[in-house]
């Protein structure tokens, strides 16, 4: 059994956590609403965190292909493959609950991962200080190109919830600037019917318009 100083084992428990996170946020969903800010606020957030703990998984598969001071022995290197393997699996079932159809297909976005060989970058080669300097730089490469690949996942996921956030706000405003000018229309007929007699109870009726209009706009400014 592996022990739990190992650098794998850590990023692999933090990965369990961030799991777990999302699981208990996917439940939480049950007491929101159906549909609604607060509930796509709440989608996105989950979203987040899936794309996180794709990063944590990319990052336990290149610790796996890395060479470490203590060679694994092959059962423990296929058993730590299956637990990320399993873990992935359950990371995918959320992602594909949640429309997130990018993360499955991390590769075709970015392109492949890179899986740095060192065994065989430093075979035949002398000057052993070089190559292991030039290794460490080429895996500080590999985690800033995943690191970015998944910051444009997020950024992808977040621009996809404002975008919907924007069409529902644009959707009320249209609604609202169609009860104003039906308002406003009927104002006119009742002005036009009733000519100079009734013009309290015109400035009434529009006094009720705009108050109605300010409303409707308070509580989109609200709760959008």
């Amino acid at each position: 059994m592996a022990s739990s100083s190992d650098p794998w084992v850590k990023e692999y428990n933090e990965a369990v956590k961030i799991a777990d996170d999302i699981n208990a946020m996917i439940s939480e969903r049950s007491y929101l609403p159906a549909s609604g800010p607060e509930t796509q606020r709440h989608a996105s957030a989950i979203r987040r965190k899936i794309t996180i703990l794709g990063t944590r998984l990319d990052g336990l598969q290149s610790l796996l292909s890395r060479p470490a001071v203590k060679p694994l022995t092959e059962k423990e290197m296929n058993r730590r493959k299956d637990m990320i393997a399993n873990l992935r699996s359950k990371a995918n079932q959320m992602a594909s609950a949640f429309n997130m159809s990018n993360f499955a297909n991390r590769d075709s976005l970015l392109g492949p991962e890179i899986k740095p060989d060192a065994m065989s970058r430093t075979a035949g080669l002398d000057n052993s200080g070089l190559v292991a300097e030039q290794d460490e730089d080429l895996e500080q490469l590999e985690e800033t190109v995943v690191s970015t690949k998944h910051i444009a996942l997020a950024v992808n996921e977040e621009l996809d919830m404002q975008t919907r956030l924007i069409d529902d706000l644009d959707y009320h405003v249209d609604v609202t600037d169609s009860r104003l000018r039906r308002v406003q229309k009927n104002l006119a007929i009742l002005t036009k019917r009733t000519g100079g007699g009734c013009s309290c109870m015109c400035m009434l009726l529009a006094v009720i318009g705009i108050v109605i209009l300010v409303v409707a706009i308070y509580l989109l400014i609200k709760y959008l």
